[in-house]
C-alpha cells in the first residue's frame, strides 16, 4: 500500500478539509533547498517549511552536534536540573538579541512561546498587586493556535468556533502613515483604562496575514505610549526571527525595543521543536520572591530539551558566518530583481520585499483555501517548486543557502503560473 494511503487510514492533518483533501504527498527525504517525495520527484523548497529549515535542509553542521548530544545526554528534567547544551545556547543566543534581554524561559513552540509571554504580563503585575489582564493586539495579527496565542490572533478563519473561550483582547489597526494619528489615539484611549497588561505585535512582517509588510515609524509610536503607560511590549518573532527581514531581529529595525520576545521556527534550524520566550531582568525580578507563588509556575515536559538545544546553538553559529550572511543579502538582491520586472504585470496587484521575503499579490480575488488557491498550488508542485499561496498572495522565504538559479527556477515557475490565471 502506498504511503498517502497508509497515511489516510489514521492521520489527522493539519490546516486540512480531510473531505476536499483526504491524501497528503508523501515525502521521503531533504537536502539543502530540495524536498523529495517517495515517487523521486524533487521539489525546492520555496518557504524553507514554513519558516524553519533556513539553513537547507539536514545541514550536517546542525545534524552532526545533535547526533553527538544523542549519546551523551538526550533529555532530562529542567526543573532544578541544568546542561551545558541550555547554558552554552543562552550564552549565544543573549549577545545578539535586542540589548535589553536577558532571561530565556525554554517552551515547545511558537504558540506556547506566545501562551508563555502573555502569562508572564499578566502575572508580572499581579505580583505587585496591579490587576491588568486585558491585551492590544493587531488587526489581522497571527500568534498560534494554543488558547492565548488563539485570543490575541485576529483572523477568525483559525479562532471560529473558539471565540468564546478567548481572553480579553482588544484590536487596533496596524499603523501606517495615512491612519497613525488616529491609531495613536485610540491605543491611547485604551491604554488610560489601566487594565491593559500587554501590547503584542508581529514587529514589521504579518506572516499568516499574507506577508503583510508595515512601516517601523508607526509600531515604534505605539511602543512609546507602551513605556508611558507601563504596559509590556511583546515582540512576536517567531516568524521574523533570525535574518528574515534582513537583520537578526525584526525588533532591531524598531528604535524602542519589546520587554518580552517570543522565539520559534527557525530558532532549531527545523532540526527540533523548541521555543524561547525572552525578557528584560526587569520583568523576571518582578517574580523573585520569598513566597512560591510568585514564581512562573509554567512547564513543558520537554522543556530545553538537550538535543534541540544544541541544534538552536549550532544554527546561531551557522547564522552569523559570513557565508550565511551573503545569502540573506543574495536573496535580497534576487528578490529586488524580480520584484521590479514582476510589479507591473497585468494580473499583479501589489508586490512587497523585505530581507529574505518576497511577496506579490494577484488581482484575482479567491479564497485562502479555495480551489483556485489549490490549482496554484499544484501548479507549483506539478514544476518542482514548493509554495504555499495565502489566498491570492504568492510569497517566498527560501532557505539561506539557496543558489541564484534556483532562485530563477522559483521566480520562473510564478511567472508561468500567472498564465494559467
Amino acid at each position: 500500500m502506498s504511503l498517502k494511503l497508509r497515511d489516510s487510514k489514521h492521520i489527522w492533518h493539519p490546516l486540512t478539509q480531510h473531505q476536499i483533501h483526504p491524501h497528503a504527498l508523501g515525502i521521503s527525504s531533504a537536502s539543502g533547498v530540495y524536498l523529495k517525495d517517495d515517487q523521486g520527484n524533487r521539489y525546492i523548497d520555496g518557504i524553507s517549511s514554513w519558516y524553519t529549515a533556513v539553513y537547507g535542509h539536514c545541514n550536517p553542521k546542525i545534524t552532526n552536534p545533535v547526533a553527538m548530544q544523542m549519546q551523551t545526554l538526550d533529555q532530562v528534567v529542567f526543573a532544578g536540573f541544568t546542561h551545558e547544551p541550555a547554558v552554552a545556547l543562552s550564552e549565544a543566543l543573549i549577545p545578539i538579541l535586542p540589548y535589553n534581554q536577558n532571561r530565556l524561559f525554554f517552551s515547545d513552540n511558537g504558540s506556547t512561546a506566545v501562551d508563555v509571554a502573555l502569562k508572564m504580563a499578566i502575572q508580572y503585575h499581579h505580583n505587585q498587586g496591579v490587576k491588568k489582564n486585558v491585551f492590544v493586539a493587531l488587526d489581522n495579527g497571527f500568534h498560534g493556535d494554543t488558547f492565548g496565542a488563539m485570543s490575541v490572533s485576529g483572523l477568525s478563519v483559525y479562532n471560529g468556533a473558539f471565540e468564546d473561550f478567548f481572553i480579553d483582547v482588544k484590536r487596533i489597526p496596524v499603523p501606517n502613515s495615512e491612519n497613525l494619528s488616529e491609531v495613536l489615539k485610540s491605543f491611547e484611549e485604551l491604554l488610560q483604562e489601566g487594565d491593559i497588561a500587554g501590547f503584542i505585535y508581529e514587529p514589521l512582517v504579518q506572516g499568516a496575514a499574507a506577508m503583510h509588510i508595515y512601516p517601523a515609524d508607526g509600531i515604534c509610536a505605539l511602543l512609546k505610549l507602551c513605556k508611558q503607560y507601563n504596559v509590556l511590549k511583546i515582540a512576536d518573532e517567531v516568524m521574523t526571527g533570525f535574518g528574515k527581514t534582513g537583520t537578526p531581529f525584526a525588533s532591531d529595525q524598531i528604535t524602542i525595543k519589546p520587554d518580552i520576545i517570543c522565539l520559534s521556527k527557525a530558532l532549531t534550524a527545523g532540526l527540533m521543536p523548541m521555543a524561547i520566550t525572552t525578557c528584560s531582568e526587569q520583568i523576571f525580578e518582578a517574580f523573585l520572591s520569598d513566597k512560591n507563588a510568585k514564581g512562573l509556575f509554567h512547564g513543558h515536559t520537554y522543556t530545553a530539551n538537550p538535543l534541540a538545544c544544541c541544534a538552536a546553538l549550532a544554527a546561531i553559529e551557522l547564522f552569523q558566518t559570513t557565508e550565511i550572511q551573503q545569502g540573506i543579502q543574495l536573496i535580497n538582491r534576487a528578490h529586488l530583481a524580480f520584484e521590479a520586472k514582476i510589479k507591473t504585470h497585468p494580473k499583479v496587484d501589489k508586490t512587497r520585499v523585505l530581507g529574505v521575503i518576497f511577496a506579490l499579490d494577484l488581482e484575482t480575488q479567491m479564497d485562502r483555501y479555495g480551489s483556485v488557491r489549490d490549482q496554484l498550488f499544484q501548479f507549483f508542485m506539478d514544476n518542482g517548486v514548493f509554495l504555499r499561496p495565502l489566498g491570492n498572495t504568492i510569497y517566498i522565504l527560501p532557505p539561506y543557502v539557496i543558489t541564484v538559479e534556483e532562485l530563477e527556477k522559483i521566480y520562473k515557475t510564478i511567472e508561468e503560473a500567472l498564465g494559467i490565471l
